[in-house]
């Protein structure tokens, strides 16, 4: 028995449409990132790039549970004297809602090389409308 290893040039990738409108930000980004990375295909090799396109529509309309909107943070930091920068999920919303999803997926993918180009792959969207209709991406629903 040898050991299935797929090549990059052998990959089939899909275009896949979820719809975030009510749906918590957790269960969103845990699917977007398991169709990124290619776990749902039977061909799905840790090192190859297997994983699927996504589009995300509605990332405004997503749903945190709990108090997390007010109370969890978000913080970066500059490097100089003074430069911590604090934002809650509500300021984010405000400022650019799609990071929200975006900073959800990147932290559920590997931090290499390999995450970076299966982050590129992600393409989110605040409203329902987006430009990716020529693909033809298949509707696919959070559980």
């Amino acid at each position: 028995m040898k050991t299935f290893s797929a090549k990059p040039h052998e990959v089939e990738r899909k275009w896949h449409v979820i719809d975030a409108k009510d749906k918590v930000l957790g269960q969103v980004a845990v699917e977007a990132a398991r169709l990124l990375r290619g776990k749902h295909k039977p061909i799905f090799t840790t090192h190859i790039d297997t994983g699927d396109f996504v589009v995300v529509i509605n990332a405004d309309k997503v749903v945190l549970t709990g108090s997390k909107e007010t109370s969890k943070i978000y913080t970066r930091f500059s490097g100089y004297v003074g430069g911590k920068k604090v934002e809650t999920p509500r300021m984010v919303r405000e400022r650019r809602p799609v990071l929200l999803v975006e900073r959800a997926v990147y932290g559920m993918l590997p931090k290499t090389r390999l995450g970076k180009a299966q982050f590129t792959k992600l393409k989110v969207y605040a409203g329902p409308e987006h430009p990716h209709e020529a693909q033809q991406p298949a509707a696919h629903s959070v559980r």
